[in-house]
């Protein structure tokens, strides 16, 4: 699927990330994609915040999910197992779920509370 890309930053790290806007495509997600490079990851983006939850059926990459508020802050993440059904939920209603590579928020020092930048988030 050819989604359209814009980059992010989280603190200091530049994210490219894909958008996943569509019910297609926010179904199809990263599922049976073999490898993602470390800077990247995929955003999806619903209509208006509501408890998102999210699950790992056909998804081969152990990823970890960012629920993110309209603002960009991270409200909690997750990380979760390849090709699991247990559901992952964002703590609060959110519009916005960043999915990177597991162990790359953790790395990087970013957890709940950390402000993402740039388009789609609201400047408060």
């Amino acid at each position: 699927m050819n989604l359209p890309r814009i980059k992010i930053t989280a603190g200091m790290y530049l994210i490219d990330t894909q958008v996943a806007a569509t019910p297609d495509q926010r179904s199809t997600g990263l599922m049976f994609r073999r490898q993602m490079p470390q800077a990247e990851g995929m955003l999806f983006v619903f209509d208006y915040p509501s408890q998102q939850c999210f699950w790992m059926k056909n998804t081969l990459l152990p990823l970890t999910a960012a629920f993110v508020a309209d603002d960009g802050t991270i409200v909690n993440l997750a990380d979760m197992k390849p090709q699991t059904t247990d559901s992952h939920c964002s703590e609060k209603p959110v519009r916005y779920v960043l999915e990177m590579n597991q162990g790359w928020f953790a790395q990087k020092g970013i957890k709940a509370g950390t402000k993402l930048r740039g388009q789609p988030f609201t400047v408060q």
